[in-house]
């Protein structure tokens, strides 16, 4: 399997710093180029569902756990099967979660909104105007609630953990990361959980140490292949 992707924008100052391909396609239709193909665009024609079956309402879960809204398998038609709305799976590993947010059910390339190869935790807003979400290879989803009220003391967060909602799961701060290699360490700050070029205030491909600060607007940060982060100021 091929290096999971994500341009790296300049966002901020317009200035495009030179790395690996998207896997997310942005809004505007526009599939994907490159190592997206891993999971991504080019095979989501492809694609089969697991063997899992949506239960329309989602699944009880043990005791204490919050009912899943719905399974990380399968393709689900917005607002038949499932509801629009902010959804987050945890505890992907190693970039098998793929997930994608389509305008129709033709399986091409251009019917993609917004797609996903994800490690750890991923954050994703269904529209109403979505058609179809896909998802294989994923942990279960669970719709959340507008948590910007919530304020998190944590101040550290593994490197290769995927999505934080700014406030719910971290505090707003400049964190700082080390050790990473050859560009692999690649983090991102966003607005939004609809995962297109505009969804994002800024982001980076780093070698060496890298220093972020996160703002307290922002909605989410996304890290992938960094050394662990901890907050320094």
């Amino acid at each position: 399997m091929g290096m999971k992707g994500k341009v790296a924008l300049g966002a901020v100052v317009g200035i495009v710093v030179i790395g690996v391909v998207s896997a997310n396609a942005g809004d505007n239709g526009a599939g994907g180029t490159g190592d997206t193909a891993d999971k991504g665009s080019s095979t989501s024609a492809a694609q089969q569902p697991g063997s899992k079956k949506n239960s329309g309402g989602g699944k009880a879960e043990a005791s204490g756990k919050k009912k899943a809204a719905f399974e990380g398998d399968g393709e689900f038609r917005v607002g038949s099967d499932i509801k629009p709305g902010t959804y987050r799976t945890t505890g992907n590993a190693d970039g098998m979660c793929y997930w994608e947010r389509a305008k129709d059910a033709s399986g091409e390339m251009d019917s993609i909104l917004a797609n996903d190869n994800v490690t750890g935790t991923s954050y994703v807003t269904v529209k109403a105007t979505d058609k179809l979400f896909k998802s294989t290879g994923c942990k279960d989803w669970e719709a959340v609630a507008d948590g910007r009220a919530k304020k998190s003391s944590t101040t550290g967060m593994d490197g290769d953990g995927g999505m934080f909602a700014v406030g719910p799961d971290i505090a707003p701060g400049t964190y700082r990361s080390t050790g990473n290699a050859d560009d692999s360490c690649y983090w991102e700050r966003t607005k939004d959980a609809d995962h297109g070029l505009d969804s994002i205030v800024a982001n980076n491909n780093v070698t060496g140490t890298a220093v972020v600060t996160i703002s307290a607007k922002d909605a989410y940060f996304k890290t992938s292949g960094c050394g662990d982060w901890k907050k320094s100021g």
